[in-house]
C-alpha cells in the first residue's frame, strides 16, 4: 500500500546585524554638565522562543484493496491423491499457489477471495454430486500470501456437514483470518485504521431484506467503507441474471461502496452504479476442485480507496489485473498467473 503524506517543516529566521559606517563630528563647544536622571527600574521584556509550526489537519490517505475470485484449496474426494490434484500439486508449499500475484496482496492494505470448500482433517462428505475439502494446514496459504479476509457464503462451506463448517471456522480463527458468514456481517480493521463493513449472501436465498438492515446498521455505525459479498448466478454464464442486478443495486442504494459477487465461475461484467462498484463475477482463482476447467480466464481487481482530512472515503481509481487460473497450457496447475 501506498500512503502519501506531506510534513511541515519549521523554518528557522536569524536575526541579521546591521554595521552601520562611523562619521567623525565636526568640533562643537562641550554641552554643560548635568545632572543625571535616575533610572527607573524597568520589566525585562521576555527573549524570544523558536516558533512552532502551525497545525495541521492529517494528509489524505489513499489504500488498495485486492479481490479475487474462487479459491477451493483442496480437492474433491475422488481427487485427493491423484497426481495432478490440488494435494499433490501443492504438498506443504504453501506459497505456491499465490506464487505469481503475491506482489499485489502484499503491496496493498486488504485483499479478499472467497473460500469455496472445507478445511478439516477427518470427516464425512455430504450426498451431492461436487465436495471439496483439504486439510487444516491449508490456511497458511492465506496466511502465508496477504489474503485479509475470506468469505464462507457460499454452496460448499458446508461439504463436509456442520462438523467440517465448525472446523473451518476454527482453523480461520487460530490463525486470525477474518471471515464472513452466509446472511451476517463482520467488520475488519485493517493494519492502518481502515474499517471494511462485510457481509455475505449466498444464491439459494438472497434476503434482499436482511442485507439492507444489516448494511444500513454497519453504515450507521461509521464503517468507513462496506463490501456485499454474494454467491449467485448461473455457473458458466457471462451476464448477471436481473436477481444479481436487483440485488447489487439494492446493495449499493443502502450504502454498500463495493459488490464482490462470486459462483458463475466465469468472469461476468463490472458496472459502476451510484457511486458504487459491482463485481458480478471474478470467475475461478485458484480452484482446486477442478483440473480442466472450461475457461482458464480469470482476473485481479484492485480498488483504490481514499480519506480525506474530514475522514470521508471515496473510491478511487479501479484496476484490472487479466490472469490465467494455471501458469501451464493444457490443464490447471491452481497457480493463477498474471
Amino acid at each position: 500500500m501506498k500512503k502519501y503524506s506531506t510534513k511541515i517543516l519549521p523554518v528557522l529566521l536569524a536575526g541579521l546585524l546591521l554595521a552601520g559606517c562611523a562619521k567623525s563630528a565636526p568640533e562643537t563647544e562641550p554641552l554643560p554638565e548635568t545632572t543625571a536622571a535616575p533610572t527607573v527600574p524597568t520589566e525585562t521584556e521576555p527573549l524570544p522562543t523558536e516558533t512552532q509550526p502551525p497545525e495541521t489537519d492529517p494528509p489524505e490517505e489513499h489504500f488498495l484493496l485486492t479481490f479475487a475470485g474462487d479459491c477451493t484449496l483442496g480437492s474433491s474426494p475422488a481427487n485427493y491423491y491423484t497426481g495432478y490434484g490440488f494435494i499433490k500439486t501443492v504438498g506443504e508449499d504453501y506459497a505456491y499457489p499465490f506464487s505469481n500475484v503475491i506482489e499485489y496482496f502484499e503491496n496493498d492494505e486488504f485483499t479478499m477471495v472467497n473460500l469455496e470448500g472445507a478445511l478439516c482433517d477427518t470427516g464425512n462428505p455430504v450426498s451431492k454430486r461436487y465436495v471439496f475439502r483439504g486439510p487444516t494446514a491449508y490456511v497458511s496459504i492465506l496466511t502465508d500470501n496477504s489474503v485479509e479476509a475470506v468469505t464462507l457464503a457460499n454452496n460448499h462451506a458446508m461439504d463436509y456437514g456442520q462438523s467440517g463448517y465448525v472446523s473451518t471456522r476454527a482453523a480461520l480463527e487460530a490463525a486470525g483470518v477474518p471471515y464472513v458468514e452466509r446472511d451476517s456481517a463482520t467488520v475488519v480493521t485493517t493494519q492502518n485504521g481502515l474499517t471494511i463493513g462485510l457481509y455475505g449472501a449466498a444464491y439459494y436465498y438472497l434476503d434482499t431484506e436482511d442485507m439492507v438492515s444489516q448494511v444500513t446498521a454497519m453504515r450507521s455505525q461509521g464503517v468507513d467503507l462496506i463490501v456485499v459479498a454474494p454467491h449467485w448466478g448461473v455457473e458458466g454464464t457471462y451476464q448477471p441474471t436481473d436477481v444479481q442486478q436487483d440485488f447489487a443495486h439494492a446493495a449499493i442504494d443502502a450504502g454498500a461502496d463495493i459488490v464482490f459477487g462470486t459462483h458463475p465461475h466465469v468472469l461476468q461484467p463490472i458496472e459502476t452504479y451510484n457511486g458504487g462498484v459491482i463485481l458480478y463475477s471474478l470467475g475461478n482463482f485458484s480452484f482446486g476442485g477442478n483440473g480442466y476447467p472450461q475457461d482458464y480466464d480469470t482476473a485481479l481487481v484492485q480498488q483504490e480507496v481514499i480519506r480525506d482530512t474530514s475522514g470521508n472515503v471515496t473510491l478511487g481509481q479501479l484496476t484490472v489485473i487479466p490472469a490465467c487460473v494455471s501458469s501451464i497450457a493444457g490443464r490447471n496447475n491452481y497457480q493463477p498467473t498474471p
